[in-house]
């Protein structure tokens, strides 16, 4: 490969690189704004950033329903409650605990709210704020009392962090140490691989260490597992590749690894078990499964394990949650979604289906393994999400309330196709469109896909897509190709390394079955995808231009030959391949769509959008990869959001704005 001659775009923050994004920024924004259409979309957009149909998920503590909410007047949002019976009621009063654009104004700060973690039986909370959105984060105790943070409490400073409560007076915390001997006390992935427990009232470098990692791994992380009747394990998560993990309890004599394999994950406890899934077959239990075994046999060399419940190769496990009375799964067949209901009776399992709607997503909103409250959202792409009510004892679902409808469905049919991968394999995708859509190959449509990290692409209702593309003569497709988790683990890890190239077959696939059925045609279909998912689409922008005549390529990792050089990219060698082994980079260099890129008669004109504050998928993958387009003489649009993190977009205006961007560029592309 060629010496990478625009390095000095990966300076984040560097005066010549800000001056050539604002430069992009400039020349781009002033294609797409100018557009007659862009205003109306913007305003749309706008509209339905800060509507107030939206349902009012969140989490259940201590009596209490909380919930995270911004609007127009919120725009960096308020952290609210109302009680229990009162949101089952449909009817909620809520109360403002915490507001976010407040302490933003009285601090003169770009505050993002990250994430809130209160311990039971207080009214002490540690609050997560990251300027602009970045991962990196700052803590800071607060008082849900006196809605004020509390004077010289808890502080831990901006760092990607891990934090949990030991108890009132005591934290956990994995952070950024500072040097010791010279070496970095953060993994080559960007996080920390020290944790120690501080205790109030003492200075964080006083804190005493309780485990360490090691600096090749991703990271090492707190976390505190709560059972039904109020006990409390702590552990220490140590990630030794983003898929391997070895568990650590911490209320031992002394650090004490838990029995599970490398590729499993802690669901929580429940009446005294521990309960995980399986992403590896292990003591002859299946890939995929659902387990559970005695708690205090955690360090045994042989626990009891049963298994709870163990998905066909159509089915997977999407979440699971635990209330004091049941273990709730929500998972997928035929990316289907559908809520099991496991619970102890003595010494019996019972499985049973929570009755609710059939043919599109059911995810978990609220639940408490200390209370048997507990919530769920039912949504498809045409019916706006519907939350529930899970009563006695989680065994019945009753619907609360439900969005009215932000764009008018009844035009809209949902159907789900598979198309034929390159080995054989189904693959299936759902596609939106006008009932009385004709099949002549001229429809303007949409393809999006992610296809990496086991993350599932399921049905959801998406006000955006209504109103923005449908309502505007598009056609939108989902395509479930492998890398997801839409059947279990082995559907995301037949993508992995030098496997990868079967999910860009996959994409390939549907492209091509979408023309063979007459859906659309190149000239009339777009792709759009995020971080894996813009690598995704750098990828088959040189492998089927030909296919395409737009491509939305958003927060994108591009330069496959050093993104494990670049802020997180450490972390995702498990996922990608390692650039310094010679197999891996063999493949790697086939695929990487930044040293890939030729100047060539086909290649559609792509918009690429990143954001300067990202501090997961570094800018640089997008900034190198316009600016050797551009030097190659090839059209390309970029967008740079100054903030926002990875979501490219700090708040729900600069979101509708980037939306409005996008959709403008699309139309464009696939419509005129």
């Amino acid at each position: 490969m060629n010496e990478d001659t625009h390095l000095w775009l990966e300076e984040v923050e560097g005066d010549r690189a800000l001056a050539w994004v604002r430069e992009q920024n400039e020349r781009s924004l002033a294609q797409l704004e100018s557009d007659p259409r862009f205003a109306p979309l913007h305003a749309d957009a706008l509209a339905l950033a800060n509507s107030r149909d939206r349902l009012p998920t969140g989490g259940i503590f201590e009596g209490f329903y909380y919930n995270f909410w911004q609007d127009e007047t919120h725009v960096r949002g308020i952290y609210r409650r109302t009680p229990i019976a009162q949101f089952a009621s449909g009817n909620p009063v809520w109360e403002t605990v915490l507001d976010i654009d407040a302490i933003a104004a009285a601090e003169n700060a770009n505050w993002v709210f990250k994430g809130i973690d209160c311990l039971e039986g207080t009214t002490r909370c540690l609050v997560s704020l990251s300027d602009g959105g970045k991962d990196a984060s700052t803590y800071r105790e607060y008082d849900l009392a006196t809605r004020s943070f509390v004077a010289n409490g808890f502080v831990v400073p901006e760092a990607k962090s891990g934090v949990a409560w030991l108890d009132q007076n005591t934290l956990l915390v994995a952070t950024d140490w500072g040097p010791e001997n010279g070496m970095s006390t953060m993994t080559e992935s960007g996080y920390p691989f020290v944790l120690k427990r501080w205790t109030r009232g003492t200075p964080l470098t006083s804190a005493t260490e309780v485990i360490r990692g090691q600096a090749s791994d991703v990271g090492l992380f707190a976390g505190v597992y709560q059972d039904t009747d109020g006990r409390r394990i702590p552990i220490a998560i140590e990630a030794n590749t983003f898929f391997e993990s070895e568990n650590w309890r911490l209320d031992t004599a002394a650090p004490e690894r838990i029995n599970l394999p490398a590729k499993s994950s802690i669901q929580g406890l429940y009446q005294g078990y521990l309960i995980a899934t399986l992403q590896e077959a292990w003591r002859g239990h299946p890939q995929g499964a659902l387990i559970a075994y005695p708690a205090n046999e955690s360090g045994s060399e042989n626990p009891t394990v049963t298994v709870l419940f163990a998905p066909n190769a159509r089915q997977s496990i999407e979440g699971v949650s635990i209330t004091r009375d049941a273990i709730i799964v929500a998972g997928y067949e035929n990316v289907r979604g559908r809520l099991l209901r496991i619970a102890r009776n003595g010494a019996n399992w019972t499985t049973t289906t929570i009755a609710l709607p059939e043919n599109g997503s059911v995810t978990m909103a609220g639940s408490s393994p200390t209370d048997s409250a507990a919530f769920a959202v039912f949504e498809d792409f045409l019916t706006p999400d519907t939350l529930y009510a899970l009563e006695q004892n989680a065994t019945s679902a009753r619907a609360i309330r439900s969005l009215p409808a932000q764009f008018d469905a009844s035009p809209y049919v949902t159907e789900q196709f598979e198309a034929v991968s390159a080995d054989g394999t189904r693959v299936p995708y759902f596609v939106l469109h006008r009932r009385d859509m004709p099949f002549n190959g001229e429809n303007p449509t949409l393809l999006y896909a992610y296809g990496g990290f086991q993350v599932s692409m399921t049905p959801g209702y998406s006000p955006n897509i209504g109103k923005l593309w449908l309502d505007r003569g598009g056609v939108y497709v989902i395509a479930n190709i492998r890398g997801g988790g839409e059947f279990g683990p082995a559907w995301h890890q037949a993508g992995l390394r030098t496997n990868r190239q079967v999910i860009y077959d996959d994409f390939y696939a549907v492209e091509r079955d979408l023309v063979e059925r007459r859906i659309t045609s190149p000239r009339r279909l777009g792709i759009m995808g995020g971080s894996n998912g813009g690598l995704l689409m750098g990828v088959m922008l040189n492998q089927h231009p030909e296919m395409i005549n737009a491509a939305v390529v958003q927060v994108p990792l591009l330069d496959m030959l050093r993104y494990d050089q670049l802020l997180a990219g450490a972390s995702w060698v498990d996922e990608y391949g390692s650039p310094s082994n010679p197999e891996e980079r063999a493949f790697l260099e086939t695929i990487t769509p930044y040293q890939n890129l030729r100047a060539r008669d086909d290649f559609p004109i792509p918009f690429v959008v990143t954001s300067t504050k990202d501090d997961r998928v570094h800018p640089g993958h997008a900034r190198k990869y316009v600016a050797r387009m551009l030097e190659l003489g090839m059209p390309v649009l970029y967008y740079e959001n100054i903030d926002g993190g990875h979501a490219a977009a700090a708040n729900l205006n600069e979101a509708a704005r980037r939306r409005a961007l996008e959709y403008t560029y699309l139309m464009q592309r696939l419509m005129d």
